[in-house]
Formats: structure tokens, C-alpha cells, sequence
């Protein structure tokens, strides 16, 4: 793990995943909330439920009915070592909520999901890159295949 204060790949830029045509792109104010809410080790755990939604092609962060926040995905076919693999393509994070650790239980509850179900990701979500830069035992769910079915 990095220390908080270590500068990430992140740092209000990213690449040219955005579809940008000069190779770079700008993180949204809540892109950057949500990354220092993921930087931050100090923050408290939040108890809520991540719920698989396949018909939606999201997990939802959910305290009894209450939807607290989610992470988009969709299907890329199946990978290199495993079957199906995900892109995990965004987190959003109800603004009331934020800097109380919701976003790094999020994408952990998600990444165990993936984990156990023999799955696979491709990441285009900044906010699941910088948590699994400063998580490395996550590393090995990132597929190394570079084509997407």
C-alpha cells in the first residue's frame, strides 16, 4: 500500500480512455471527491450491501430500500485466465454520503464479487484504478488481454 499523501495517476488528468483526442482527459470534481475518499485509510467503514443488479449492469450500495451509491459495469466477453470479464466503467457515490468510506467498501465488496465468482476486469473507472493501485492484493484481477468482445 502508498502512502495518502503519494501522488497517483490521477491527479485531476487521465488517459485517453475518455475518448479525448489529444491522449487526455479531466477527472470531474466528484471523480476527485470520490479518489480522496479512496486515498484516505483513516475513513470509517459505512455497513450497507452491495447487490449484483445484471439486468441494470451495476452493483447498487443498499441499506434496506435506500440506494446509497453504485458501480456501472458491462460484460467484455470472457478473459485471459478465467471466463467472463467485466468493465468496470464508473462510481457514483450520493453526494450527502461521501467522505465516510462508501466508495472504498463499494468497489472492495465489488472486487470480492468478482473474485469469487472466477471473474475478470478491465477498468475505465479512475476511482477503481487508484484503489487497486494502493491495493495491490486486487492487482490480479486485472486482465492483461487488451481486446474486448
Amino acid at each position: 500500500m502508498s502512502d495518502t499523501d503519494e501522488p497517483t495517476r490521477y491527479p485531476g488528468e487521465f488517459p485517453d480512455e475518455a475518448g479525448y483526442p489529444d491522449g487526455r482527459g479531466f477527472l470531474s470534481q466528484d471523480q476527485q471527491d470520490l479518489i480522496r475518499e479512496v486515498l484516505d485509510p483513516h475513513a470509517p467503514a459505512f455497513a450497507f450491501t452491495a447487490v449484483r443488479e445484471e439486468e441494470h449492469d451495476r452493483y447498487a450500495a443498499v441499506v434496506g430500500e435506500r440506494e446509497l451509491g453504485a458501480l456501472t459495469y458491462r460484460a467484455a466477453g470472457s478473459g485471459a485466465a478465467t471466463g467472463s470479464r467485466l468493465v468496470l466503467e464508473s462510481t457514483w457515490i450520493d453526494p450527502e454520503l461521501r467522505g465516510q468510506g462508501l466508495a472504498t467498501e463499494l468497489v472492495r465488496q465489488v472486487l470480492d464479487d468478482v473474485r469469487r465468482r472466477g471473474e475478470t476486469i478491465l477498468i475505465e473507472c479512475p476511482i477503481v484504478a487508484t484503489f487497486i493501485e494502493h491495493h495491490a492484493d486486487y492487482a490480479d484481477l486485472i486482465d492483461t488481454e487488451t481486446s474486448q468482445n
